[in-house]
């Protein structure tokens, strides 16, 4: 445990005593909302960031301790465990290196090794290793065990070479330098199957691909990987990437020097060159390979899991609109619009249908429908999905507003993504057990205007469409990733007990399923909550659960105001402190900034409350019931901008950012397909994430570089300023020769370098003196974020 905490400590950069609460606090069950808000006197300042990385780390080292204790045990029974194996064992602080030193030990199938080892070949391998003068084919025929299955002086030395391809493969100080050369300068490459050519257009940028094999970025591996996976491309390991040279490969020269080999002129050196390259060609490069590949998976599946964290998180914390009457529209052509208003607190209060599309037309006929409803139902705000038949309807709203003179409601574009998930499972047909499936999706757009974070929680976050290659990831690891995300999102938000769903509820740390059914349950049959502590009255909802949720609920108009604010139960003494020290009330206490700069600390009770925990009540008290979402804001698509058709290069427009990838951020701008910013043109200085710019819901201006209506592809630039030349490209910044995330010029083909799944390469051909231009960035990435955004 100790040895644990302090290499936690040392790769967080903290001291080993915050770890070491933290990971007590967590074995006790605390949840990581809980511990990063209400326990920083014990973690000293933890955040949810350090404490999710903790338990990560935490668990990958139990699972290595675990690991190493079943290795030592196993090693000692066999009676090989030696003093310096046992150092070596309990040293290693990577799964990797723990297994290379326990291969040896390792029971395992018989080999061609290990036969060759029961027929007596074993002094023949070590006097060719250790006296080269030694004539191979003479000393091999000392060595013929023709009842054994090596009848001549061939069979004996290709029992050798199984020997040493056996002991190289186990020889955990070989491959450590070879790992460790591998990692210097190998390349990953990447070709096509020629037979299948024709069938792997869209893998083209990778039809003859290599680059450095650590630093592949996680989107173009993923890419190589699925181009693999579906028989199209071929990748392997060049070790010596710069070497004309067929035959010669540095790995057997380490491997010489690793054994003290010096090879010239000597009768045994032309057998052991080859046997060393036979070894590193049947053994070692595909054990090396398959290594490393699967580090580059892992790895390429961590990286498209924290994009896609980081865009839910995005997404979650969006701005909400608060609470209004909404209208939702689903819109719709041949099948109609589908409409729900819904009250300020969420209610469904009526629906429709309309058909103002192609073929019914009935363009006036749906406005009345509407304007009828705006006006009977005071509706504040009108959510339109940005589905099929957007803009069409987007153009009928705005007639709508208009005719509104009394109570013009304010028209926006709501991501739909993922609502006819929610409109079609258990979760909808619960709540509306009569309703119809297509309207249930009016009513979850119009929800998610109001608060996108309340509703967002009801949709598998898979569904919603903010990730890079989640398909080819590890499902239960993003799974248990985006789970985080969401719990850190409400928790940070806080959630009203007596109007969240059950979705919402069973988000708040310390809460499951069945304890925020029970809550909705009891809520149903008591009627509202009116203080924290009638909580513990819910069924399976005890003391524990009440200490690690009963923070972040929230009870409005309730009996004691501290209800409704993040200062939690334990801490309302102190609060009544405060109220004894200043001779005052709660109520002339709280949003009082005046009064609550005059609480002293030091005359409080001792030991009653830490000083991290004192401030944040007072912050608390300060603003009562904050959001941390900023503030409300809509994008205005341009007007008679509704098709590609309708675009045209130098075009200044408004949209919001959908997505964000490491090579860029998509941007919906009202035309049914979302168009591309490139990293490098996010802005004019060097960017490493994309995140630093931009994030999913921002409210953008971008300009139009070039648009390909045939393959549906938007170039776009945050650069206002650029110059749109008549490619429809810009010119060049200094950025752009340096955009590729090492901050080196751009010297090799540049096509395919940020794509990530459909390719264009060949189209633009890198200039020898320029970097390319917005144009070739276009074409060369823009179909690739098209397959991503499906």
């Amino acid at each position: 445990m100790s040895q644990i905490a302090q290499q936690i400590a040392q790769e967080l950069n903290v001291n080993t005593a915050q770890i070491t609460a933290a990971i007590n606090l967590l074995d006790e069950g605390a949840t990581v909302p809980f511990i990063a808000r209400y326990r920083k006197e014990a973690t000293h300042g933890l955040d949810d960031g350090h404490l999710r990385s903790l338990a990560t780390r935490l668990t990958y080292l139990r699972e290595l301790a675990e690991r190493r204790q079943v290795v030592l045990t196993n090693i000692e029974q066999q009676g090989k465990l030696t003093q310096g194996l046992r150092q070596a064992i309990e040293s290693a602080d990577n799964k990797t290196r723990l297994e290379d030193l326990y291969l040896p030990y390792k029971p395992k199938r018989r080999t061609k090794g290990q036969m060759a080892i029961e027929a007596g070949l074993e002094p023949l391998a070590d006097m060719l290793f250790g006296d080269l003068t030694t004539v191979p084919e003479q000393a091999a025929k000392d060595f013929i065990n023709t009842d054994k299955g090596f009848s001549t002086s061939e069979d004996v030395l290709a029992g050798v070479v199984s020997i040493w391809a056996e002991r190289s493969g186990e020889d955990a100080e070989l491959l450590a330098k070879l790992r460790n050369h591998l990692k210097k300068q190998a390349h990953l490459v990447c070709k096509v199957v020629k037979a299948k050519q024709g069938e792997a257009a869209k893998y083209r940028d990778y039809f003859a691909h290599q680059e450095v094999l650590v630093k592949v970025p996680a989107h173009r591996m993923l890419a190589m990987l699925r181009g693999k996976n579906e028989g199209f491309l071929r990748l392997s390991i060049a070790v010596d990437p710069s070497s004309d040279s067929k035959s010669y490969c540095s790995a057997h020269d380490i491997i010489a020097q690793h054994y003290g080999l010096r090879l010239s002129n000597q009768a045994a050196a032309k057998f052991i060159t080859a046997l060393i390259q036979q070894v590193w060609k049947t053994k070692l490069s595909g054990q090396f390979e398959t290594e490393f590949f699967g580090a580059l998976r892992e790895q390429a599946e961590l990286a498209s899991i924290n994009v896609f964290a980081s865009n839910l998180k995005d997404l979650l914390m969006a701005a909400p609109a608060g609470a209004k009457v909404t209208m939702g529209i689903d819109p719709g052509l041949r099948t109609g619009c589908k409409v729900a208003v819904i009250d300020d607190t969420g209610k469904l209060v009526q629906t429709a249908t309309i058909y103002p599309h192609a073929p019914q037309n009935n363009w006036d006929k749906s406005m009345r429908t509407l304007v009828n409803l705006a006006r009977q139902q005071k509706v504040e705000l009108i959510a339109i999905g940005n589905g099929t038949g957007s803009r069409e309807t987007d153009k009928l709203v705005a007639e709508v507003v208009a005719a509104c003179a009394d109570n013009k409601p304010t028209k926006v574009m709501v991501s739909e993504a993922g609502a006819s998930v929610y409109s079609a499972s258990e979760l909808a047909a619960a709540e509306f057990p009569e309703l119809d499936v297509s309207i249930r999706g009016a009513v979850s757009i119009a929800r998610r205007l109001q608060d996108p974070l309340a509703e967002l929680v009801k949709i598998d976050p898979k569904a919603i469409g903010v990730g890079q290659y989640q398909h080819d990831v590890s499902q239960s690891a993003l799974t248990a990733s985006l789970d985080d995300v969401i719990e850190d999102c409400v928790n940070a938000v806080g959630v009203d007990v007596n109007s969240a769903s059950a979705s919402l509820l069973s988000r708040v740390a310390g809460l499951t399923k069945t304890i925020a059914q029970n809550i909705v349950d009891y809520r149903d049959q008591h009627g509202r909550f009116s203080d924290r502590n009638q909580l513990l009255k819910v069924a399976r909802l005890g003391p524990k659960a009440f200490e690690q949720a009963a923070g972040f609920l929230r009870i409005r108009a309730g009996d004691n105001k501290l209800d409704n604010t993040g200062v939690h139960p334990e801490s309302y003494p102190v609060v009544a402190a405060m109220i004894a020290q200043l001779a005052t009330q709660v109520d002339e206490l709280i949003a009082n900034q005046s009064l609550l700069a005059q609480v002293d600390y030091q005359t409080l009770p001792a030991n009653m409350v830490g000083e991290l925990t004192f401030k944040d009540i007072i912050d608390e008290l300060n603003k009562p019931g904050r959001d941390p979402r900023p503030e409300f804001k809509v994008a205005q698509f341009k007007e008679g901008v509704e098709s590609l058709a309708d675009l045209t290069p130098g075009m200044v427009l408004e949209g919001v950012i959908s997505n964000v990838a490491n090579f860029g951020a998509f941007v919906d701008i009202g035309v049914h397909q979302d168009g591309l910013v490139h990293i490098s043109a996010l802005t004019n200085k060097f960017v490493s994430d994309p995140r630093e710019i931009v994030k999913a819901g921002d409210v953008v201006k971008v300009k139009v570089l070039e648009c390909d209506v045939e393959r549906k592809r938007i170039n776009l630039t945050m650069r206002l300023d650029d110059d749109v030349n008549t490619a429809g490209g810009a010119k060049p910044t200094k950025q752009q020769n340096h955009q590729q995330g090492n901050g080196k010029p751009v010297q090799k083909s540049y096509a395919g370098k940020h794509n990530a799944g459909k390719h264009n390469a060949g189209k633009h051909k890198p200039r020898k003196d320029k970097a390319p231009t917005n144009a070739a960035m276009g074409n060369a990435f823009a179909d690739a974020f098209a397959k991503l955004k499906k």
